[in-house]
């Protein structure tokens, strides 16, 4: 992309669970934190990697170009699953395994992440929160196929598909 003077733009796949904020507040305690979730789903946090980690705008455009964000293929009601953190997410690429972590293994638990948001800013009925990516994250290209697989969610699949 010459417009940033990178010789070629790195966008990069990473396995994400998705929380989505059924019961919105602010300064939401950890201890009931999960009674605001509506359910939970898969997400694909692509990223530019070159335009992250050199852009003046910080994460927020190289995380926010079109097509960025793959979401799905459902939502799962919290009710649905029995223990948020105790879940497989793994992502394949071109159906080898490049990602695979336990939800266990999060650096902070979606109660924590959930209480933490809300005491910087409130949260509202629809919000999705992506919760972070195990290690493995790497670059895709054009013919890439990506899944995004949560033990009890469901599997996204997305085409690498260049504009």
């Amino acid at each position: 992309m010459k417009e940033y003077n990178f010789p070629e733009l790195r966008v990069d796949y990473e396995a994400e669970l998705a929380v989505i904020i059924g019961k919105g507040g602010k300064n939401i305690p950890e201890e009931s934190a999960l009674d605001h979730v509506f359910g939970f789903c898969c997400f694909n946090d692509v990223s530019a990697r070159n335009i992250q980690k050199t852009d003046t705008s910080g994460w927020f455009r190289g995380k926010s170009l079109d097509t960025f964000g793959p979401i799905g293929p459902v939502v799962v009601p919290r009710e649905k699953i029995a223990d948020i953190q105790n879940l497989t997410v793994q992502c394949r690429l071109n159906g080898k395994v490049v990602q695979k972590a336990s939800t266990s293994q999060m650096i902070f638990p979606v109660a924590r992440l959930i209480h933490f948001i809300s005491s910087n800013m409130s949260l509202d009925a629809g919000d999705i929160i992506a919760t972070g990516t195990p290690s493995g994250v790497g670059p895709i290209r054009q013919g890439d196929t990506v899944e995004i697989d949560i033990e009890g969610i469901g599997i996204l699949k997305n085409p690498v598909v260049e504009e």
